[in-house]
């Protein structure tokens, strides 16, 4: 049974989800390593180390649920949408990897290093520097396949 169609008011609500949950999910990408550059600069390694801890904690309960939020309403976008996107179409399987790859550089690489980086591990720095940028190369394959839809 077609709960919608392409261009429906549900199709449009769930869209909306997905670009909301995009900006909440990516956000930290490009204001965390301006924050912690300002930070580092204050020299003030007690409120350099209070930074982290924030960003950690923000990551496990906004930024990572909106990341699975961000794939749950695309993931929704195509089911209602059918027959216009369709899970065998390349650039929706390619987005659905992509994602689970981003999810798991997150939950695997990113979340535990900013955990042992604010508690004062600077190697772990390190690692949430190489994260991020893993991160943010994804997404911009993620964009790349949301706007040209390669195999379409």
């Amino acid at each position: 049974m077609l709960l919608a169609a392409y261009g429906s008011g549900l199709y449009k609500a769930l869209f909306l989800g997905h670009m909301v949950a995009f900006v909440v999910a990516f956000a930290p990408a490009v204001v965390h390593p301006i924050l912690s550059a300002q930070s580092k600069v204050d020299s003030d390694d007690g409120a350099f180390r209070r930074l982290l801890a924030h960003q950690a904690a923000n990551g496990k309960r906004l930024y990572f649920p909106a990341l699975i939020a961000l794939g749950g309403f695309g993931i929704a976008m195509v089911v209602v949408s059918d027959p216009v996107w369709a899970f065998d179409q390349t650039w929706v399987s390619l987005a659905v990897v992509v994602w689970l790859a981003i999810c798991a550089v997150i939950s695997g690489g990113l979340l535990p290093a900013e955990r042992k980086a604010a508690a004062g591990d600077e190697g772990a720095e390190v690692q949430v520097e190489r994260a991020g940028q893993v991160t943010t190369v994804l997404a911009l394959a993620m964009l790349y396949l949301m706007i040209w839809k390669p195999g379409f």
